[in-house]
C-alpha cells in the first residue's frame, strides 16, 4: 500500500515537472547531456586552436597577440616531434592489432560458452580491471616486472636474469594492451551475440571446417564490433599519457607526453596547443580513413532506416 502511494506521488511529481504535452521532446532532452559534452569538447578544441596561433615571447614569457603559424613550423622543424609521433602511431597500431587478436577469442568464448561458471569467471575477470585505476595498474606492473620484481625473483631462483622488462618500448605496449583489452572485449561481445549460432552450425553442416566457418562467416558478421573496437583502442593508445611515463621511464614518450611537457614543463601553451591540435587531426584522419575503407555501415548504421 505504501509503495503504491509513493509511486503515485512520484508520478504526480513527474507529471508536474514534465507534462504529457512535452512528451514529443523527451528524446531531445535525453540527448542534451551528450550534446552539452560535445559542445564543451568543441569549445576546448577551439580555445587550443586559437592558442596554437600565438607565439610565446621568451623574454617576457607572455603570449603574443599576433596570429602566426610559428608553433606549427617549430613542431614540424624538430626531428624529436616526428620521432615521438612515429613512435606513437606505430605503438598504437601494434597495440590495436594485438588487442583485437586477444579480445576476439575472449569475447567469443564468453558469449558462446554453455557453462554459467565459465561465463561468470570471464565477466568478473573482464570488469575487475575497471575498479583499478590505470596509474595503479601501471605501478603494479613495475612491482611485477621490475629488476627486483616478482618475475625476476622467480627467474633468480632458476639461476636466470635479471632481465630488463620495464622502461622500454615493449613494456609500454604491453601495459597498453593490458589496459585496453577490456574495452575491446566489451565492444566485440555484442557483435558476436548478434550472430545467430544456427548460421555457424549451418555452415558446418554444409561441409565447412570450423576454421573456414570462422573466416568466412563469423569474422565478417562480427565486423561492426571489430571496427568499433579498433577505432577505440587505436585512439586511446595513440593519446595515452600514463603508460609511456610510468612503464617507459621517460625515454619512450608518446605524443601526449609531448603535449604535457609543452604545457607544464616549458609553460608554452601555444606550442602545447599546436601539438595537441596535430594529434587530434591525425587521430581524426586515421579514423576517417578506416571508416572510408570499411564503410560507415560496419558500425551498425545504415544510410536508410529499415
Amino acid at each position: 500500500m505504501g509503495a503504491s502511494v509513493m509511486l503515485e506521488a512520484l508520478e504526480g511529481i513527474r507529471a508536474t515537472l514534465w507534462p504529457r504535452a512535452f512528451k514529443r521532446f523527451t528524446g531531445a532532452m535525453l540527448l542534451l547531456p551528450a550534446v552539452a559534452l560535445v559542445l564543451v569538447l568543441v569549445a576546448g578544441l577551439a580555445w587550443m586552436g586559437d592558442a596554437s596561433l600565438h607565439l610565446l615571447d621568451t623574454e617576457t614569457f607572455e603570449t603574443g597577440a599576433d596570429y602566426t603559424a610559428a608553433n606549427y613550423r617549430q613542431m614540424g622543424g624538430q626531428a624529436t616531434y616526428w620521432i615521438v609521433l612515429g613512435r606513437s602511431i606505430l605503438g598504437a597500431a601494434i597495440v590495436t592489432l594485438v588487442t583485437l587478436v586477444l579480445a576476439f577469442p575472449y569475447a567469443y568464448v564468453m558469449v558462446r560458452t554453455g557453462s554459467a561458471w565459465t561465463r561468470k569467471i570471464l565477466l568478473v575477470s573482464l570488469f575487475l580491471p575497471f575498479f583499478i585505476g590505470q596509474v595503479v595498474r601501471a605501478y603494479g606492473w613495475l612491482i611485477i616486472l621490475g629488476k627486483e620484481g616478482l618475475l625476476n625473483s622467480l627467474f633468480g631462483i632458476l639461476g636466470l636474469g635479471p632481465f630488463k622488462m620495464i622502461y622500454n618500448y615493449p613494456s609500454v605496449l604491453f601495459g597498453l594492451v593490458q589496459y585496453l583489452l577490456p574495452f575491446a572485449v566489451l565492444l566485440i561481445a555484442p557483435a558476436v551475440t548478434a550472430i545467430d549460432e544456427e548460421i555457424e552450425l549451418a555452415s558446418e553442416s554444409l561441409g565447412a571446417h570450423w576454421l573456414r566457418t570462422f573466416r568466412h562467416v563469423t569474422l565478417p558478421m562480427a565486423k561492426p564490433g571489430l571496427v568499433a573496437a579498433a577505432l577505440v583502442v587505436f585512439t586511446l593508445a595513440l593519446t595515452d599519457y600514463a603508460m609511456p611515463v610510468i612503464l617507459g621511464g621517460g625515454t619512450n614518450d608518446f605524443i601526449a607526453n609531448a603535449v604535457y611537457d609543452a604545457f607544464f614543463r616549458i609553460s608554452d601553451s601555444g606550442l602545447g596547443s599546436a601539438v595537441a591540435i596535430v594529434l587530434v587531426l591525425i587521430a581524426t584522419l586515421l579514423a576517417a580513413v578506416i571508416l572510408t575503407v570499411l564503410g560507415s555501415g560496419t558500425l551498425g548504421f545504415s544510410a536508410e532506416r529499415r
